[in-house]
């Protein structure tokens, strides 16, 4: 890579040697990396992507803002109860009648 080449990983830790990324960040033969996802996760706290200044290291978490979060959450709510009433949770809640 050039020396003004930035790397950006947000598909799979292990597709990234980090040893050689640290390297190449370190002795400044690429301009920078930008990273949200590790070999190891989370993060350990003593790990060179905390302190690179040549790095950007976030939490895997590019997919967030308020829509999806909507559609997932609104779509996990309508699967549960789809599911309860499907399986009869619901019904089952009510006391049978003692007679």
């Amino acid at each position: 890579m050039k020396p003004t080449a930035l790397l950006v990983n947000c598909s799979r830790g292990p597709i990234v040697d980090e040893t050689a990324l640290i390297g190449v960040l370190r002795d400044g033969r690429i301009a920078g990396a930008a990273v949200d996802v590790y070999g190891t996760e989370p993060l350990p706290a003593d790990h060179p992507f905390r302190v690179l200044p040549n790095i950007l290291a976030t939490p895997h978490v590019g997919y967030v803002s308020e829509n999806t979060y909507r559609t997932f959450y609104g779509d996990t709510v309508r699967n549960i109860a789809t599911w309860l009433d499907a399986e009869g949770v619901a019904s089952a809640r009510e006391k049978p009648s003692s007679g």
